[in-house]
């Protein structure tokens, strides 16, 4: 529990039940650090009073009834409104709909009837969160595109999951090329950036969330930031394995996501990438001496220690009438594919040479929407791991 009592943040219900409205109402007055505003059934009339008040405010959304319309409420107002935290509740809630919720900035979602205790714990998080008065605790996902076999397209992968990951949640996330030799993330996105990651790494103890902002490359007008390789080789010999990982726990405060492509060999720096990790994407391509590799690898990763979760294999310019089929990978590699990211040359190879995101080239090509859907995989994988702790920590 957090307590600071200097400060009461006003609250308001949407629901189409007076019900849920007066017992939430009853709750929050009993639990003093939120004070009740208003109830209402009308979201525009909300929107205006959520405007009015122009700082912290608790919105309580009941998407029961009209759930698309709350959803887009939801949407809005926590995109335009950063003090702002709102909790969903619905009398159905659905996996789907507690992704989809939580996808476009609900801070929680709760079912109806809503339990007083499991209420008061979220109230708990909201206060803390919206005073500062908790430890700041990281919710970055770091994921590595890996492969130790050149040429299977792992920048590419990097590049276009980090824009579709800004794209869908609109949070933060930072592309980082760890390839000191032969790093590419640049030209793939045609950027020149004023500084690089052998800039960043002298000047560790100056960096914090305004510094990485406003040093990073930012792509366009998205939350892509992007930090780019040295670009001469002798800037590399003085960067050290525990430089990287003092990297990695700064870039976890800034962002919500952190895609690093990095080199294919076992040297230290690529290997401390691969163990600060939440989720390695080791990459391969259907032929057998690019399986074989990738066996060897996942045999490497298991000597060390990676979960099978953290370690998920990813194919990519997968053909569905090629002669080996993504079940014969499967038993060849002994596990589940994650994804499988379809061969579509002439698109790619264009996105490349023009050095731009593959659905800047054909958004409905067949490999900008697995790249799109593969993004979204991977953030509602987070939502889903958060729902399956909660339930065993309620059961």
């Amino acid at each position: 529990m957090c307590y600071n009592l200097c400060m009461n943040i006003p609250s308001i219900i949407i629901s189409e039940h007076s019900s849920t409205i007066e017992l939430l109402k009853l709750y929050i007055n009993q639990f003093e650090k939120f004070s009740f505003l208003a109830g209402t059934s009308d979201i525009s009339k909300a929107f205006e009073a959520v405007k009015e008040l122009q700082g912290k405010v608790l919105v309580i959304v009941d998407v029961s009834d009209y759930q698309e319309q709350g959803l887009n409420f939801v949407s809005k107002i926590t995109s335009e409104f950063k003090n702002c935290r709102v909790l969903v509740l619905s009398d159905k809630p659905d996996v789907d709909l507690v992704i989809r919720a939580m996808r476009i900035g609900a801070y929680d979602f709760l079912s109806i009837p809503v339990i007083k205790k499991g209420f008061f714990d979220v109230l708990d998080k909201v206060y803390c969160d919206l005073t500062n008065s908790a430890p700041k605790k990281s919710k970055c996902r770091v994921i590595t595109v890996y492969s130790n076999k050149g040429g299977v397209g792992k920048t590419s992968i990097a590049t276009n999951l980090a824009l579709e990951l800004a794209k869908i949640t609109k949070e933060n996330v930072a592309l980082i090329d760890l390839n000191f030799q032969m790093g590419d993330v640049t030209t793939f996105l045609d950027l020149k950036p004023s500084f690089n990651i052998s800039y960043m790494l002298q000047n560790l103890n100056k960096i914090n969330e305004d510094f990485l902002l406003s040093t990073l490359e930012k792509y366009k007008d998205t939350s892509l930031y992007v930090l780019a390789d040295p670009p001469y080789f002798k800037q590399v010999d003085d960067i050290s394995s525990k430089d990287i990982q003092k990297l990695f726990n700064i870039l976890r405060d800034t962002f919500s996501y952190v895609v690093v492509d990095t080199s294919g060999s076992f040297e230290a720096r690529a290997m401390n990438a691969l163990e600060n990790s939440d989720l390695i994407f080791l990459v391969t391509i259907v032929n057998l001496p690019a399986l074989r590799n990738c066996q060897r690898c996942l045999e490497l990763f298991e000597k060390l220690g990676f979960d099978n979760d953290k370690v998920q294999v990813l194919i990519n310019r997968y053909m569905e009438n090629d002669e080996i089929k993504a079940e014969d990978v499967e038993e060849v590699l002994g596990r589940k594919l994650y994804w499988k990211i379809p061969n579509n040359y002439f698109t790619m190879m264009s996105a490349i040479n023009k050095g731009v995101p593959v659905a800047d080239v054909n958004s409905d090509s067949n490999v900008a929407l697995s790249y799109k859907n593969l993004a979204l995989m991977v953030s509602d994988d987070i939502y889903r791991q958060k729902l399956h702790k909660r339930e065993r920590f309620e059961h």
